[in-house]
């Protein structure tokens, strides 16, 4: 096969699935049903026009019969005076006459032989193009409720081309949203495991530094406790024994209370 013949055929293949992907059905219908009522028309026409021409014909031969009754009466009248020439000669274009009428009887009789055929055929025609009109909007009526029904059924199974799209950004989302959560997770875990450093946080950066932070703010407080209770305490001048000396003395009191810490 040649290479123009092959473009040829590919050309012809595109051009006619390009067609069908933009033909519609019901549009088809209607096209076909408007040339069909352009054809019944035309047959309409040309059943008039041949019952004018067979009018036409009818009236000839009624003025030529006219005429030769009258040539007729001018005949009798000629014999009746003696002119036989004149009566010969009258009968004579009678004559003519009847030939002219006979023939235009006979074209009379195939128009109206053509005329009867005519109004049979439109009549079949009118028949076809009522039978093609009702079949035509049965078949425009099947053909959307079936065009309904098929994307309701892609609507719902989710394959049709939007709603295909649809899903797949709804799968996008969802698949970020389950990667940021999995992100999140690991890092609150990281934070918790110490590996990293919550830069949000003002405290600690682990458990030791926070226990011993807590340990030194107690400590802070006991002493300023003890300080406040020695300021507080009533004294009298020369009477400081060895039991006010502890009690003075809150650091070393505590010091030895954590000394006698049960173990």
């Amino acid at each position: 096969m040649s290479m123009m013949k092959r473009m040829s055929m590919i050309f012809r293949a595109k051009a006619n699935k390009a067609l069908d992907r933009a033909e519609d059905p019901r549009e088809t219908l209607d096209y076909s049903y408007q040339r069909q009522l352009e054809l019944l028309s035309k047959v309409r026409r040309g059943v008039a026009d041949v019952a004018t021409s067979r009018k036409r014909v009818e009236l000839q031969i009624t003025q030529l019969e006219q005429q030769a009754a009258k040539l007729q009466t001018q005949a009798e009248k000629a014999l009746q005076m003696d002119r036989e020439d004149l009566a010969r000669e009258a009968l004579t274009r009678k004559s003519g006459l009847n030939q002219q009428i006979a023939d235009l009887q006979t074209q009379h009789a195939q128009l109206q032989g053509e005329e009867e055929k005519l109004v049979l055929a439109q009549q079949r025609l009118q028949a076809k193009v009522e039978a093609f009109r009702t079949r035509k909007e049965t078949i425009k009526a099947t053909y959307t409720a079936a065009e309904a029904q098929t994307r309701i059924n892609e609507a719902v199974s989710g394959i049709g081309e939007e709603m295909g799209d649809v899903g797949m950004a709804v799968q996008r989302a969802e698949d970020k949203t389950a990667q940021m959560q999995a992100r999140a997770g690991a890092i609150d875990e990281l934070i918790a495991s110490g590996a990293l450093d919550d830069v949000t946080s003002t405290g600690p950066s682990d458990d030791i530094s926070r226990e011993l932070d807590a340990m030194s703010s107690q400590s802070d407080v006991e002493l300023e406790l003890a300080r406040l209770k020695g300021i507080s305490a009533p004294q009298a001048p020369g009477q400081l024994g060895a039991g006010d000396a502890g009690a003075a003395d809150p650091l070393s009191k505590q010091t030895q209370a954590e000394g006698e810490t049960p173990r």
